[in-house]
């Protein structure tokens, strides 16, 4: 895949313009939709709009974003590849589990203060067991360490080899 196209969904304190955002965009081509995180269904259904006009191959979430990704997932607005860092799924009003035949991998810091590693291990227990991966990294919560070295990168290059390209209902 030459050229993955992946769909990053910021966090509360993140933006288009935010770390993770333009190391993405460094590396792939990267949509990350500015969104007002003060409401989360309006989050929702801008990602899920975007998910339908810009097709990716991979859908990312951070934090708030992981979220928001969840909750794409269970509405079944995205089936294919997911990301989530460090995300705060248990901190809003989604399901606190992965859906069934998804292929999700979470990456999140043992070092983090905001959103417990507990609530990713419990998430990873969760969803097709071949399909999901937790990876824990020696790392904060906004990943800074992780993002620093770009294993982000490889960790999306690898997710989006395993899984290919899988498109919206």
């Amino acid at each position: 895949m030459a050229h993955i196209r992946v769909q990053f969904i910021h966090g509360l304190e993140g933006s288009p313009q935010g770390t993770k955002a333009r190391l993405f965009a460094q590396h792939f081509v990267a949509c990350t939709p500015r969104m007002d995180t003060r409401n989360f269904p309006a989050c929702v259904e801008l990602q899920e709009r975007t998910l339908t006009e810009f097709v990716p191959d991979v859908l990312i979430g951070s934090s708030f974003g992981g979220a928001v990704a969840v909750a794409l997932l269970h509405r079944k607005a995205w089936s294919g590849p997911t990301l989530l860092l460090a995300p705060a799924v248990f901190h809003y009003n989604v399901p606190r589990f992965l859906p069934k035949g998804v292929p999700v991998w979470i990456v999140h810091g043992l070092h983090d203060t905001v959103v417990p590693i507990d609530d990713s291990r419990a998430l990873a227990q969760t969803g097709t067991p071949a399909l999901v991966r937790l990876i824990e990294v020696d790392d904060d919560h906004a990943l800074s360490a992780t993002v620093a070295k770009s294993e982000l990168v490889g960790i999306v290059r690898e997710l989006a080899s395993h899984y290919g390209k899988r498109s919206t209902s």
